[in-house]
C-alpha cells in the first residue's frame, strides 16, 4: 500500500472512533475508556510511523514541505502529552471528555492541514512507486511501535537536531550520553557504593 494511503486509513479509523466518542452520554463511563485506549493505539502507531519513516522521506523528496512537517512534530508534541494524560486518568473524571474533545480538535485540524496542504506534494515530488516502498517501510515499523505516547520520539523538545533534521530516538540518546560530564560520573560511584 502506498504510504498517504495508509496514512488516509489511519486518519479514517481514527475519525470512526471520535465519532463513536461523540455518540456516547457521561453515563457510557466504560465504552468511553474503551474508545479512548482504542485511539491512544491507533495514534501513537500513528505518530511513530509518520515521524520514524514518512516525515523524513518527505521532507528529503518534497523539501518545500519542510516547514509542514516541523510543525506537524510540534502538533504531535502536544496530542502525545494529552494521550498520555488520557491514558493515566480516570474515565469518570469530569475533565476526561474535556480532554478528549480537545484531543479531537488538535488531531482533526492535522490530519486537514496534512491530507489538503502538503500530501500532494509529497505525492508529486515521490511518485506512486517510491510510495509503495515508503508504505512497505511504514508497515513494517508500524511492529517496532512503542505502546506508550510518551515514547514517540516528539514527546521530548529534541527531535529535531541543530541542523534542522528529524532525529530518531537512538541517536538523540547517543548524543545526550556523549555530552555527559565524566565528572558526573564519578560523583554518583561514591552514592552507589554506600548503598
Amino acid at each position: 500500500m502506498d504510504g498517504i494511503v495508509m496514512l488516509r486509513e489511519d486518519h479514517k479509523t481514527v475519525e470512526k472512533l471520535f465519532k463513536r466518542f461523540e455518540k456516547t452520554g457521561d453515563e457510557d463511563v466504560e465504552e468511553r475508556r474503551e474508545i479512548v485506549d482504542e485511539v491512544i493505539g491507533e495514534l501513537t502507531v500513528h505518530a511513530w510511523i509518520e515521524e520514524q519513516v514518512f516525515y523524513p522521506a518527505a521532507r528529503e523528496a518534497a523539501p518545500d514541505t519542510t516547514d509542514h512537517v516541523l510543525e506537524s512534530v510540534e502538533e504531535h508534541h502536544a496530542v502525545v502529552w494529552m494521550l498520555s494524560e488520557l491514558k493515566d486518568m480516570d474515565a469518570a473524571d469530569e475533565r476526561f471528555k474535556a480532554k478528549m474533545t480537545v484531543l479531537m480538535e488538535n488531531v482533526r485540524h492535522h490530519v486537514e492541514e496534512e491530507e489538503d496542504d502538503w500530501f500532494p506534494e509529497v505525492r508529486k515530488a515521490m511518485g506512486r512507486n517510491r510510495l509503495v516502498e515508503l508504505g512497505e517501510r511504514m508497515e513494517e515499523a508500524k511492529g517496532e511501535a512503542p505502546r506508550d505516547p510518551l515514547q514517540i520520539p516528539s514527546a521530548r523538545d529534541d527531535v529535531v537536531g541543530d541542523d534542522g533534521t528529524m532525529r530518531d530516538e537512538a541517536s538523540a540518546r547517543d548524543e545526550d550520553s556523549e555530552g555527559q560530564d565524566e565528572s558526573e560520573d564519578l560523583e554518583e560511584l561514591p552514592a552507589a557504593r554506600a548503598a
